[in-house]
Protein backbone atom coordinates (compact mmCIF):
# COMPACT_ATOMS: atom_id res chain seq x y z
CA UNK A 1 0.00 0.00 0.00
CA UNK A 2 1.39 3.35 -0.80
CA UNK A 3 -0.16 6.61 0.49
CA UNK A 4 0.66 9.47 -1.81
CA UNK A 5 0.24 13.10 -0.42
CA UNK A 6 2.48 15.66 -0.95
CA UNK A 7 3.94 17.05 1.86
CA UNK A 8 2.30 14.78 4.49
CA UNK A 9 4.67 14.87 7.62
CA UNK A 10 5.72 11.14 8.74
CA UNK A 11 3.74 9.10 5.58
CA UNK A 12 6.54 6.53 5.19
CA UNK A 13 6.16 5.85 9.27
CA UNK A 14 2.11 5.93 9.26
CA UNK A 15 2.11 3.60 5.91
CA UNK A 16 4.01 1.07 7.65
CA UNK A 17 1.56 1.28 10.83
CA UNK A 18 -0.93 1.30 8.37
CA UNK A 19 0.29 -1.43 6.67
CA UNK A 20 0.95 -3.72 9.86
CA UNK A 21 -2.51 -2.57 11.12
CA UNK A 22 -4.49 -4.29 7.68
CA UNK A 23 -2.08 -7.24 8.00
CA UNK A 24 -3.52 -7.44 11.58
CA UNK A 25 -7.09 -6.90 10.24
CA UNK A 26 -7.03 -9.67 6.68
CA UNK A 27 -5.56 -12.17 9.63
CA UNK A 28 -8.38 -11.87 12.08
CA UNK A 29 -11.19 -9.70 10.25
CA UNK A 30 -13.48 -8.15 12.60
CA UNK A 31 -15.09 -8.97 15.89
CA UNK A 32 -12.68 -9.39 18.42
CA UNK A 33 -12.28 -6.72 20.97
CA UNK A 34 -10.00 -4.08 20.93
CA UNK A 35 -7.76 -5.73 23.47
CA UNK A 36 -6.80 -8.53 21.02
CA UNK A 37 -6.00 -6.34 17.86
CA UNK A 38 -3.80 -3.92 20.02
CA UNK A 39 -2.33 -6.59 21.06
CA UNK A 40 -1.58 -8.22 17.11
CA UNK A 41 -0.90 -4.66 16.35
CA UNK A 42 2.17 -4.92 19.20
CA UNK A 43 3.17 -8.08 17.57
CA UNK A 44 3.05 -6.68 13.80
CA UNK A 45 4.96 -3.00 14.82
CA UNK A 46 7.73 -5.58 16.34
CA UNK A 47 7.75 -7.41 13.31
CA UNK A 48 8.14 -4.46 10.95
CA UNK A 49 11.09 -3.44 13.41
CA UNK A 50 8.53 -0.13 14.32
CA UNK A 51 9.73 1.02 17.91
CA UNK A 52 6.67 1.53 19.90
CA UNK A 53 5.00 1.99 23.35
CA UNK A 54 1.58 0.14 24.70
CA UNK A 55 -0.85 1.25 27.33
CA UNK A 56 1.43 4.11 27.91
CA UNK A 57 0.39 6.51 30.93
CA UNK A 58 0.76 10.18 29.93
CA UNK A 59 -0.26 13.00 32.82
CA UNK A 60 -2.68 15.53 32.00
CA UNK A 61 -1.71 18.99 33.68
CA UNK A 62 -3.58 22.05 34.95
CA UNK A 63 -1.73 24.91 35.80
CA UNK A 64 1.28 23.05 35.98
CA UNK A 65 -0.27 19.93 38.59
CA UNK A 66 -0.93 16.69 37.76
CA UNK A 67 -4.59 16.10 37.52
CA UNK A 68 -5.00 12.75 36.20
CA UNK A 69 -3.85 10.27 33.47
CA UNK A 70 -3.94 9.55 29.88
CA UNK A 71 -3.60 5.91 28.94
CA UNK A 72 -2.72 5.21 25.22
CA UNK A 73 -2.84 2.33 23.62
CA UNK A 74 0.10 2.88 21.35
CA UNK A 75 2.92 5.18 20.73
CA UNK A 76 5.03 4.60 17.70
CA UNK A 77 8.34 5.71 17.14
CA UNK A 78 7.47 8.87 20.07
CA UNK A 79 5.74 10.25 16.99
CA UNK A 80 1.77 9.13 16.38
CA UNK A 81 -0.77 8.25 18.77
CA UNK A 82 -2.33 4.72 17.53
CA UNK A 83 -5.68 4.73 18.84
CA UNK A 84 -7.67 1.58 18.71
CA UNK A 85 -11.55 0.94 18.08
CA UNK A 86 -14.20 -1.86 17.68
CA UNK A 87 -17.29 0.01 17.34
CA UNK A 88 -19.84 -0.02 15.09
CA UNK A 89 -18.87 4.08 13.95
CA UNK A 90 -16.21 6.23 14.71
CA UNK A 91 -17.96 9.26 16.26
CA UNK A 92 -16.76 12.69 17.08
CA UNK A 93 -15.56 11.78 20.73
CA UNK A 94 -13.22 9.29 19.66
CA UNK A 95 -11.73 12.10 17.69
CA UNK A 96 -11.54 14.54 20.52
CA UNK A 97 -10.08 11.96 22.85
CA UNK A 98 -7.36 11.11 20.12
CA UNK A 99 -6.85 15.25 19.88
CA UNK A 100 -6.68 15.27 24.00
CA UNK A 101 -3.68 12.97 23.61
CA UNK A 102 -1.98 14.56 21.10
CA UNK A 103 -2.20 17.61 23.23
CA UNK A 104 -1.27 15.57 26.51
CA UNK A 105 2.07 14.61 24.89
CA UNK A 106 2.34 17.98 22.51
CA UNK A 107 2.62 15.58 19.34
CA UNK A 108 0.69 17.03 16.26
CA UNK A 109 -0.09 13.13 14.51
CA UNK A 110 -2.48 10.51 15.15
CA UNK A 111 -3.95 7.52 14.12
CA UNK A 112 -7.83 6.26 14.84
CA UNK A 113 -8.10 2.54 13.77
CA UNK A 114 -11.73 1.00 13.84
CA UNK A 115 -11.15 -2.89 13.34
CA UNK A 116 -14.79 -3.69 13.71
CA UNK A 117 -15.68 -3.05 9.81
CA UNK A 118 -15.40 -5.55 7.08
CA UNK A 119 -12.23 -3.15 5.75
CA UNK A 120 -10.26 -1.63 8.07
CA UNK A 121 -11.36 1.86 8.93
CA UNK A 122 -8.65 4.34 8.84
CA UNK A 123 -8.64 8.12 9.99
CA UNK A 124 -5.80 10.66 10.66
CA UNK A 125 -6.00 12.83 13.93
CA UNK A 126 -3.85 15.97 13.28
CA UNK A 127 -3.55 18.49 16.38
CA UNK A 128 -2.94 22.03 15.51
Amino acid sequence: MKIVKAGLEHAGLTEKIIGAAIGVHKALGPGFLESVYENALVVALRDAGLPHEQQREVPVTYNGIQVGLHRLDLLVAGLIVVELKAVKDIEDVHFAVVRSYLKALNLKHGLLLNFSKKTLEVRRVIHE
